[in-house]
């Protein structure tokens, strides 16, 4: 039986996301925007409410809600910012690998603090000559007895200079390539750990991004995820995990974006009449209805399959790509609408334009999509 109805939970969760979107995050977007300012306040409220690290199961002191549900809350409040909606959910990515791959003294020592303050998380895999191709990393990480040496600096890491740990990914084995791939929880706070100044970005400005530097740092062999050479494995189905929450995100900001170009379509008015009733504009808005009712249930199908414990690649790419791509042709359609208005800074649309165009280049790129659409249908 197919039923695209939601528990009074999963609607419970959502109406808190968005109630939360409505009066703690959309009013104080454009400030967060303007100034680049990590939203520390907010990202606050919503652990107080309960609103991250859902994900985290209840044997360590979680919820231990579905992807599903991460997604309806990512949907919720990246529909108030995109920005500070990155910094909420930014965790998920950091602590997927551990859920995935981790021991159980892995689980109790790393995710359960999550669940008793505020802390925060950061993965680290992309370096600057190394973002689709993630083999191509240049990190190392030597085994000294009981320890690692990690060397290595990443780049375009989100949460960068507030993670209180970092999950790693480097070589222990480059002659392996990425079965050569190791990864490791490396505390903020450990010696040789630095962080670069903020990124000066496009879009999504509240989200802190920086390059991490780790410079012979001394990591203890039980902060290593997995075996050695299960790095890449861990890394990556980390994503099974992260990209429908992610592609949920897109659609927030798609749905935002709708919502604003319907509101003023109905407002203003052109030879006598609310422009939506011309043709050309009443259409474009329909068009954004159909592509961003379509994403959404990508997204709950990708996040669906992997909940009943299924492998959902395939469908979690499809989400990811198709979702990117709608929150970039309906912010760009926004813009249309509003007309000049829309390029102004005085209206939201702007701001949504510069968000949406990230959601194509990071957790994969849309063309690594396409990649892993294509392997899923003529490898698998």
């Amino acid at each position: 039986m197919i039923d695209f109805g939601l528990s009074e939970e999963q609607q419970q969760f959502r109406d808190l996301a968005r109630e939360f979107a409505e009066k703690e995050i959309a009013p104080k977007a454009a400030h967060h925007d303007e100034t680049s300012e990590y939203p520390t306040e907010i990202c606050r409220k919503a652990w107080d409410l309960g609103l991250m690290n859902t994900h985290i199961p209840e044997e360590y002191g979680g919820l231990g809600l579905g992807v599903l549900e991460g997604c309806l809350i990512a949907e919720q409040v990246s529909w108030g910012c995109t920005g500070i909606g990155t910094a909420i959910e930014a965790n998920l990515l950091a602590q997927g690998p551990i859920i995935v791959a981790g021991t159980d003294e892995q689980k109790k020592k790393w995710l359960t603090p999550f669940t008793e303050e505020f802390l925060l998380a950061a993965y680290c895999a992309t370096e600057s000559g190394a973002g689709s191709d993630v083999q191509a990393i240049k990190a190392t990480a030597k085994r000294q007895g009981d320890a690692y040496t990690l060397n290595g600096s990443k780049a375009w890491i989100t949460n960068g200079g507030v993670a209180d740990w970092y999950f790693v990914v480097a070589y222990t084995d480059p002659e392996k390539r990425y079965r050569g791939m190791s990864a490791f929880i490396v505390p903020r706070d450990s010696d040789g750990v630095s962080v670069g100044k903020k990124e000066n970005n496009m879009g999504q400005r509240a989200s802190d991004t920086r390059a991490v530097t780790f410079q012979d740092v001394k990591v203890p062999v039980e902060n290593r995820i997995g075996e050695e050479g299960a790095g890449w494995l861990a890394a990556m189905s980390a994503f099974d995990h992260s990209r429908p929450v992610v592609a949920s995100a897109a659609v927030g900001l798609a749905q935002s974006a709708y919502d604003h170009a319907v509101a003023y379509a109905k407002e203003r008015k052109t030879f006598g009449v609310p422009i939506y009733k011309h043709q050309s504009i009443g259409f474009m808005i329909a068009d954004m209805a159909v592509a961003i009712q379509a994403a959404r249930l990508l997204v709950w199908e990708s996040a669906w399959t992997i909940d009943q414990g299924k492998r959902n690649t395939k469908q979690a790419a499809f989400a990811k790509l198709f979702a990117a791509d709608t929150a970039v042709k309906v912010a760009t359609d926004a813009i249309q609408v509003f007309g000049g208005n829309g390029f102004s800074k005085e209206y939201p649309v702007e701001k949504l334009y510069r968000d949406a165009k990230i959601y194509q280049l990071y957790e994969g790129t849309s063309q690594i999509q396409r990649l892993i659409v294509q392997k899923e249908i003529f490898d698998r």
